[in-house]
């Protein structure tokens, strides 16, 4: 039977230090963003079925939460966000001026086995180009992924990304009289994640053979000049060393159209870490062809990201460092003398009211308890109310320091001046 205080499977609960980890890849996925021109937008969670079962393809309709409302609506929980963007867009379209540079941060749902770096409820970062055709766009996203991935504290030799065209494989189709073209290219998809003779079976299936597909993929002649006029873009910006061409990369739903990538850590101990492409039919596909807009995105899921942060060790230390930076309480109010707690109250709404992260025992403690509260705060400062008040203690955590503020002395200013100065080690 089911444990009544743990999660459903693939499900998790975030604690405070597990939210604020979330927080940190929010943080960077916003801050890149934003400085790439990008604007959020928000969807919602729950979805009508039919948006999806009409775009997706494969197996992510097998993968859906999905039920019927209390008014009889067939409805989801959202598996990605490009399905909502793309309805969004189509019915305001006009409203926006081209090209539409949007990004989102929201929770999915997929019900697949959960395992190492895939869950059944995650965060999802997306960015989007909308109407721009051109593979500058493809190219804005990837140094926008690669971005990321700086931000996050990687470096070039951590990860890279697999750039390939699904026009090329397309034309392998053709070629190869292969007209099952969904089921080929997501027998191509698990090419290295399945068993050698089932991948045989599956592509066979579709009428062409493993030994054609790999050869195929080895053939440099078979890249598209839109592959390369998106790694000449990447050169120019200088990141040309994190991308790598790889026809084996198709992506696994069906609406996607020309260029796909992947981001993989160097080492392919992990499932991508993101991944996206061009998509230029699907708002035509959504308004049955009465809206065409080109688009490009890519996803990145916080499972993923987070594994390979703790398995790095320079990405680690700089997550750890932002996570020590963000304390909850910045100054710790000490009350020694509970007769002067009147007085106490009223410095923290003072410092609280100055912008300032300030906490203070809610009953009558010890003050030796209340410094350890303090601590376990990571306060910078602690202020000791006691008998002597008007004047204050001032005690620096870190060095264990001691001052006495004089009662002349503004306490607010003086506590302002001294956050702002540098930081110095912290004692939990």
């Amino acid at each position: 039977m089911a444990n009544a205080l743990q999660p459903l499977p693939g499900f998790r609960d975030f604690a405070p230090p597990e939210r604020l980890v979330a927080r940190y890849f929010f943080e960077a996925w916003s801050r890149v963003a934003s400085r790439y021109g990008f604007s959020e937008f928000e969807a919602p969670i729950v979805e009508g079925a039919a948006l999806y079962l009409k775009k997706s393809g494969g197996e992510l309709s097998s993968q859906l939460f999905r039920f019927a409302d209390q008014g009889g609506r067939d409805c989801v929980l959202r598996p990605e966000l490009t399905a909502s963007l793309a309805r969004i867009v189509a019915g305001r379209q006009r409203d926006f001026p081209k090209p539409l540079k949007w990004f989102e941060i929201g929770r999915c749902f997929r019900y697949e086995k959960p395992q190492r770096g895939r869950l059944r409820e995650f965060y999802q970062f997306n960015a989007d180009v909308l109407g721009e055709p051109s593979p500058a766009a493809d190219a804005e996203l990837i140094a926008l992924a690669i971005d990321i991935m700086r931000e996050l504290g990687f470096v070039a030799g951590d990860f890279v990304v697999r750039l390939s065209d699904r026009r090329a494989w397309q034309g392998f189709c053709d070629a190869q009289g292969v007209t099952d073209v969904d089921g080929f290219l997501q027998a191509v998809d698990k090419l290295d994640r399945e068993p050698a003779e089932k991948t045989e079976a599956r592509l066979r299936a579709t009428g062409t053979t493993t030994e054609a597909v790999q050869g195929f993929i080895s053939d440099p002649g078979h890249h598209t000049g839109g592959l390369a006029a998106v790694r000449s873009d990447l050169e120019a910006r200088g990141l040309g060393d994190f991308v790598e061409i790889d026809l084996s990369v198709v992506r696994g739903l069906a609406y996607y159209s020309g260029l796909v990538f992947e981001v993989f850590d160097a080492g392919r101990a992990l499932r991508s870490v993101a991944g996206g492409g061009r998509y230029d039919n699907l708002v035509a596909v959504l308004t049955d062809g009465a809206t065409g807009l080109p688009a490009t995105g890519f996803a990145m899921g916080d499972c993923v990201i987070a594994e390979l942060v703790n398995e790095t060790p320079h990405a680690l230390a700089r997550m750890q460092a932002w996570r020590q930076r963000q304390r909850t309480c910045e100054v710790y109010v000490v009350i020694a003398d509970e007769g002067q707690r009147p007085a106490a109250m009223r410095l923290v709404s003072d410092l609280r009211a100055a912008g300032i992260r300030t906490d203070f025992p809610l009953a009558p403690a010890r003050v030796n308890r209340q410094f350890k509260a303090a601590g376990h705060a990571l306060a910078r400062f602690a202020v000791v109310v006691g008998s002597e008040f008007p004047e204050l203690k001032l005690k620096v955590m870190a060095s264990r320091h001691e001052e006495s503020l004089a009662p002349n002395t503004d306490p607010v200013a003086c506590l302002q001046q001294r956050l702002a100065q540098p930081d110095g080690p912290l004692l939990a």
